[in-house]
């Protein structure tokens, strides 16, 4: 039997600023949503109608650490990782779910000055040259 494919790729602007956490063994989990946006013709062929899709993305382990310090909103980012969902009763019984996705690369594109907010901490910061995207491939989260 052949294996599937789970793979994503986005390039989008992000939502909001990424949210570090810890786990109990100590590994970062960071959060934050990623919005990407396409625009197509009306029925009529009139105008465009413009359709934004908005992502969970949960990033793991060090770059967690670095979405934490750099991922903010308005920033145009490319990622690659994989679908995931989640589900879990809720105190009244209800069942929920939660698509996300496993970010195991990232790379921040455009200009610092493209940003569509930044803080004044990070103007004063000199991002300088980030290296090449950062890869999680092998790495096994916790839950």
């Amino acid at each position: 039997m052949m294996a599937g494919v789970n793979k994503v790729i986005l390039i989008g602007h992000v939502g909001r600023d990424a949210e570090v956490r810890y786990t109990q063994s100590g590994t970062a989990v960071a959060n934050f949503s990623l919005a990407t946006s396409e625009s197509f013709p009306t029925e009529t062929g009139t105008g465009r109608v413009d359709k934004t899709e908005w992502h969970n993305i949960v990033v793991w382990a060090k770059q967690a650490e670095i979405a934490g310090q750099y991922v903010r909103k308005g920033r145009q980012l490319y990622i690659e990782g994989r679908l995931q969902t989640r589900d879990w009763v809720d105190p009244q019984g209800v069942k929920h779910y939660k698509t996300e996705v496993v970010c195991n690369r990232f790379q921040f594109l455009g200009k610092k000055d493209d940003d569509a907010q930044t803080d004044s901490a990070q103007d004063d910061d000199d991002l300088g040259d980030l290296g090449p995207p950062l890869e999680m491939d092998g790495l096994t989260p916790g839950n």
